[in-house]
């Protein structure tokens, strides 16, 4: 019969060769451990890494928390009512971010042009 604890022969340590801990930050008055990772500046960070860390720390929202029963509740409408605002807030502040970006890319291109023009003008003199 078990107790749930496990016994003695259960565990084995085994020293991982290759692996080290990242530092531990300075001792204070506290005894707790705290896992502590460095911060690396961004000059010293590669994009990809950059990327994959934002991409696994990214919060994955879970609207749609009702049961598991077959009936909609009371609420379920209502539910579906603002999730489908929040979408569409969504969609339109990504078109509005993008007409502007856009907007800000043609402007650059036409300044740009007509610096050239500028000057070419005042070259010829």
């Amino acid at each position: 019969m078990s107790t749930g604890k496990p016994k003695d022969a259960d565990f084995q340590m085994v020293a991982v060769p290759g692996m080290s801990k990242p530092p531990l930050p300075p001792a204070t008055s506290s005894s707790a451990i705290v896992e502590y990772t460095p911060v690396f500046k961004e000059e010293e960070e590669d994009l990809e890494i950059k990327l994959r860390r934002i991409i696994d720390n990214v919060p994955v929202r879970v609207s749609n928390t009702s049961g598991s029963s077959a009936g909609s509740g009371s609420g379920d409408f209502h539910q579906y009512r603002q999730m489908r605002r929040k979408e569409q807030d969504r969609l339109a502040r990504m078109e509005v971010d993008y007409q502007r970006r856009k907007g800000l890319a043609e402007f650059s291109m036409r300044r740009e042009e007509r610096l050239k023009a500028a000057e070419e003008r005042t070259a010829k003199k």
